[in-house]
C-alpha cells in the first residue's frame, strides 16, 4: 500500500470509531511544503454529520489516529484541516528506491490487462500539416504513452481524410495551376487556390463539386492520377512529420474513403430496428432523449455524413482491436458531436457504454495571429520545426557537441513545441511564442531537458572521481527536492485517469526548479563530504524521474546540450 493509502485507512478507521459515516477521506498536498506533505479536510466534511465544531473534531481525530507508518507529525491547521508530515527515513528510502528502479520508476497498473485504442492526428490530406494540426498528434501520443505506462495494451489509430470537398478543392487547384501533385507544398498551394475559388466563384464551386463526385466514383482517369499522386505525397509527408514528433508508426490506419461505405451500410442496416430513422429523405439519429441534438448520418442525396463515417470507423476498430477503452483526440469543437456518435454506437453495441472518450484540443495561434490554410498563409509544421531547429542551433553555437549537435537541435526544437502545447489543459486555446518556447531559463521543454543533462553531468563527474551513489549516510535535513520526487507516481496516475498530460509538465517544471536551486546551493561531488554519495543518489533519482516524465510527454532527454 502506498503512503497515501496508509493515511487514508487510518482516517477511515478513526471516523468509524467516532460513529461518523458517509465521509470518504481524501488527501491532497498542501500548497506550501511548510504545511506538511499530505493534508485532509475530513474533519470539515464530517463536522455537520458529527454535530461538532470542525476544528474540535479535527483535534479529536488527530488524538485517536495514533501512530501511522512513515508519519512523523500530525497537526491541525486553520479551521480544521489536518496536516501530515512524513519522516526523514521515508524520503531517504524513496530516493534510494527511485535511483535503483530507473526506467521503470513511476509505472502503474491501473490499466493492466486493458486494451486501449488511441485515435489521433487524423489530418485532412492533400495539404501540409500546419502547427495547429500537430496538436492532435502531440496530445494523442502523450495519452498513448500514459496508457502504456499504466500497463495497458495500447494501439495507435490514425484516420486520415482522403476524400471529400477538401480533396476536391486541392485536385481542382492542381488542374488549374498545373503544379506537381507529388509535391506536398505544391498541393497546399493548390488547395488554397481551390478553397478560395469555391467561396468566391459559383462556376468553380460547381466544378469542384463535380470533381468530388467523380473522385468518389473513381470514374475519371485524369482525376485518379492526380488523386493517387497527391494521396501518396500526403501520406509520405504525414509519416515524416509524425516520426519527427516521436510517433514512429500507427498500428492501424483507416481512411475516410473506406469509412464512408462501411458506415453507410451500418446505418442503413439499423433503420428497421429503430436506431436510425428516415426524415425528409435523410437518415438521422435522434439524441434528444440523452440531452443531445439530432444528427444527420445520411444526407438527402444518400451520401454518408461524418456521423456515418465515424460509425464505420468504430465498426472497423471493433474488428481489428476489440477495445476496453477508445480515446479519440480531435478539436474541442467536436465534443457535442462525438457525444451523439457515441450514443448511436452504444445503441448498436451496448457493451460500448463508458468505453469511448473524446479529448479535444483548443486552437493554436502564433503571437502574430491565427493561421489559415484556406488563405494560403499557413505556417506548416515542417517549417516551424525547421525554424525552431535553426534557432536552437544558434543558441548552442558555442557548445561543444560535435556530431551530436544536429540531433540535439532536433530534440530541443520538438521539446519546445510539445511543451508549449502540453503545458496547457486539454481544450484550452494556446498562443504559441516560438522564442519563449526555446528558453533554457524556465517554463519550457528545453529547460526540462537541460536540468536532466545537468544531473547527468554531475553523475559523470562523480564516476570519474570514483564517488558512488549510496543511501548509507543521509543528511539530517530534508531538502525540497526529496519531498516532491515521490509524488511522480501520483501525478502520472492522475494525468492518466483524467487524460491530462499537463499535470506531468507542471510537476516536471516544479521539480526541475527545485533541482536547479539545490544544485546551485552546494557542492554535490565531494570526496571529503560523507553525504556526497547520498546527494548523488538524489541526483540520480531526479534524473530518472525527469527522463521518465519527459518520455511520457514524447520529449527526448539528450545526454548533452
Amino acid at each position: 500500500m502506498d503512503q497515501a493509502g496508509k493515511i487514508t485507512d487510518a482516517l477511515t478507521r478513526v471516523l468509524g470509531e467516532l460513529g461518523i459515516g458517509g465521509v470518504t477521506p481524501t488527501l491532497e498536498h498542501p500548497a506550501e511544503l511548510a504545511h506538511g506533505d499530505y493534508a485532509t479536510n475530513a474533519a470539515l466534511a464530517a463536522a455537520k454529520a458529527a454535530k461538532k465544531n470542525p476544528k474540535a473534531l479535527a483535534e479529536e481525530i488527530v488524538e485517536k489516529l495514533g501512530t501511522i507508518e512513515n508519519v512523523m507529525k500530525v497537526e491541525v491547521a486553520g479551521p480544521g484541516f489536518i496536516n501530515f508530515h512524513l519522516t526523514r527515513k521515508y524520503f531517504s528510502d524513496s530516493v534510494v528506491d527511485i535511483a535503483a528502479i530507473g526506467k521503470e520508476w513511476g509505472k502503474g497498473a491501473s490499466l493492466k490487462g486493458k486494451k486501449v485504442l488511441v485515435e489521433y492526428t487524423s489530418p485532412n490530406l492533400f495539404k501540409p500539416l500546419h502547427v495547429g494540426n500537430l496538436m492532435s498528434n502531440i496530445t494523442g501520443e502523450s495519452l498513448a504513452r500514459l496508457a502504456e505506462w499504466a500497463g495497458a495494451d495500447v494501439r495507435r489509430f490514425n484516420y486520415p481524410s482522403d476524400i471529400g470537398l477538401t480533396v476536391a478543392k486541392a485536385v481542382w487547384g492542381v488542374r488549374k495551376t498545373g503544379v506537381d501533385p507529388d509535391d506536398i507544398h505544391a498541393l497546399g498551394k493548390a488547395y488554397a487556390t481551390g478553397a478560395g475559388a469555391y467561396e468566391e466563384d459559383e462556376a468553380a464551386k460547381k466544378e469542384i463539386e463535380d470533381i468530388n463526385k467523380k473522385l468518389y466514383a473513381r470514374d475519371s482517369d485524369e482525376l485518379n492520377i492526380i488523386y493517387d499522386k497527391g494521396r501518396a505525397a500526403s501520406l509520405k509527408h504525414l509519416l515524416e512529420i509524425c516520426k519527427i514528433l516521436g510517433t514512429e508508426k500507427f498500428d492501424f490506419e483507416f481512411y475516410e474513403s473506406l469509412a464512408g461505405p462501411k458506415g453507410l451500410a451500418t446505418v442503413l442496416a439499423h433503420i428497421e430496428d429503430g436506431v436510425f430513422e428516415k426524415s425528409d429523405g435523410a437518415v438521422i439519429f435522434r439524441a434528444e432523449q440523452y440531452g443531445l441534438h439530432t444528427e444527420v448520418f445520411v444526407n438527402s442525396q444518400g451520401l454518408p455524413t461524418y456521423g456515418a463515417k465515424d460509425m464505420g470507423v468504430i465498426e472497423q476498430k471493433l474488428e481489428v482491436f476489440p477495445f476496453d477503452l477508445s480515446i479519440i483526440e480531435t478539436g474541442a469543437e467536436q465534443q457535442q458531436y462525438f457525444k451523439v456518435v457515441f450514443k448511436a454506437s452504444e445503441a448498436l453495441h451496448p457493451n460500448l457504454v463508458g468505453k469511448q472518450v473524446h479529448i479535444g484540443h483548443g486552437f493554436l495561434t502564433l503571437t502574430t495571429g491565427k493561421m489559415s490554410s484556406r488563405k494560403g498563409n499557413v505556417l506548416t509544421g515542417e517549417s516551424i520545426i525547421e525554424s525552431m531547429r535553426e534557432a536552437a542551433l544558434e543558441k548552442m553555437v558555442e557548445r561543444d557537441l560535435g556530431d551530436e549537435k544536429d540531433a540535439v537541435a532536433d530534440a530541443v526544437a520538438v521539446a519546445a513545441l510539445k511543451y508549449a502545447i502540453l503545458k496547457q489543459g486539454t481544450g484550452k486555446n494556446i498562443i504559441f511564442d516560438p522564442e519563449q518556447s526555446l528558453s533554457f531559463e524556465g517554463d519550457s521543454g528545453p529547460y526540462l531537458q537541460y536540468a536532466h543533462t545537468r544531473a547527468l553531468s554531475v553523475l559523470a563527474k562523480a564516476k570519474s572521481e570514483k564517488v558512488q551513489p549510496s543511501g548509507a549516510m543521509v543528511p539530517e535535513n530534508v531538502v525540497d527536492l526529496e519531498r516532491v520526487l515521490y509524488r511522480f507516481r501520483e501525478v502520472v496516475e492522475r494525468a492518466t485517469k483524467e487524460f491530462e498530460p499537463h499535470y506531468v509538465t507542471t510537476y516536471l517544471t516544479e521539480l526541475a526548479g527545485m533541482f536547479n536551486s539545490w544544485y546551485a546551493n552546494g557542492k554535490i561531488v565531494d570526496g571529503e563530504d560523507p553525504h556526497s554519495p547520498y546527494k548523488l543518489a538524489l541526483t540520480e533519482a531526479f534524473a530518472n524521474t525527469m527522463k521518465n516524465g519527459l518520455w511520457l510527454l514524447g520529449i527526448k532527454a539528450p545526454e548533452r546540450m
